[in-house]
């Protein structure tokens, strides 16, 4: 495990999640040795002999779902969140805050986002990083955007996050009403190799849309609306939880519209890519006086691979421990990050330590 010198960037304000954790188990021997007092001596010794071998047994089960507070306070964990302007900086950081409130040294860290998170985890440069799962699963199974390089088996989860929602947006004057009219225009499609980028590629092909078709603009989804206000870009994919306040932003100054995705197009996406859920944007999101028909993808947090099971199971007791920081970080945490929700939606193969705390549980059989 890493260790690093203490120079804790915890982001003050950002609130942490908290919950709780089962730690060790097997029966006290009290009521045993009660019983056999009545017994004979031999039978009262096996007793005592059994049950010394539970507490060793039980001690030794305590031992293993998490650090003392000494090796805690020695572990340095680095939270790979997003860009400053987005959900995943907030959010990230009450993460950081979280686990620096149960004894980690801890610091967040601005990156692109999903892209740089998976790199960083793979590198070591984070211990912890949030990522949406559709661009994992592809770097995991070399596949889409990550066709041609090897498999990223080493990605493990630590737990599932909220939805974000694939906005499609642009402004009344474009004339832009479906996905098929993105065809001619210019269309912000997020950072290259960005979670947007690569769910905007996903959802054009399910419509049969190439880049061929449309000119790309390879920004994030923060320029390329500050593009579209300037005339420069006809519509922005922007994915994240709801309300994004960028797109709030240019509700208010602009006839915006929501773009559905719907139809033929969001069935076969569904269908080739089973990480994606039908849903709507609620009406009233935005300027939207009706629900938009959508979809969404879950975002997970990675955990790296060579961490110990202990620590790991550690980290999960702390976050859900100071859950209520996290939750009030941002109003998708709020009302998506809790232990009750499990990880049946995490396709992601999960750390052995985090397959026994979700066990331990009751959210694996």
């Amino acid at each position: 495990m890493r260790k690093r010198n203490v120079l804790a960037l915890v982001l003050a304000g950002c609130v942490a999640v908290s919950a709780t954790a089962c730690g060790g188990s097997g029966s006290t021997p009290a009521t045993t040795a009660a019983t056999a007092a009545a017994d004979t001596d031999t039978t009262a010794a096996a007793d005592t002999t059994a049950a010394a071998a539970d507490n060793t047994e039980a001690a030794a089960g305590d031992s293993a779902k998490g650090l003392s507070p000494e090796d805690r306070a020695k572990e340095f964990i680095t939270v790979g969140t997003g860009p400053t302007s987005g959900i995943y900086f907030p959010i990230g950081g009450a993460f950081a805050t979280a686990l620096s409130n149960y004894g980690y040294q801890t610091s967040a860290e601005a990156t692109n986002a999903t892209g740089q998170n998976i790199q960083n985890i793979l590198n070591g440069d984070a211990e912890i990083a949030i990522a949406m799962q559709d661009a994992v699963m592809q770097a995991y199974t070399g596949t889409g955007a990550y066709d041609g390089m090897e498999p990223a088996t080493g990605l493990k989860a630590l737990m599932r996050l909220w939805p974000n929602y694939v906005q499609l947006v642009t402004t009344a004057d474009t004339g832009i009403k479906s996905v098929a009219d993105l065809k001619g225009k210019r269309v912000g499609v997020g950072a290259a190799n960005s979670g947007v980028e690569i769910n905007a590629r996903m959802i054009l092909d399910a419509y049969g849309i190439t880049y061929d078709d449309i000119t790309p603009d390879y920004l994030a989804y923060g320029e390329a609306i500050d593009n579209m206000k300037n005339g420069q870009c006809d519509a922005v994919f922007v994915t994240s939880g709801l309300p994004n306040a960028t797109v709030m932003d240019l509700g208010v100054s602009y006839d915006m519209v929501v773009i559905p995705i719907d139809g033929e197009g969001r069935e076969k996406l569904v269908n080739d890519y089973p990480y994606y859920a039908e849903s709507v944007i609620p009406a009233n999101t935005y300027n939207n006086t009706e629900d938009v028909e959508g979809v969404f993808v879950y975002n997970i947090m990675l955990v790296r691979e060579d961490i110990s099971d202990e620590m790991v199971y550690d980290m999960l007791n702390g976050i859900f421990e100071n859950i209520n920081t996290i939750k009030a970080s941002h109003n998708a945490a709020d009302k998506n990050i809790d232990i009750t929700f499990g990880v049946d939606d995490v396709q992601l193969p999960l750390h052995p330590g985090a397959e026994a705390f979700w066990k331990d549980n009751g959210y694996i059989k």
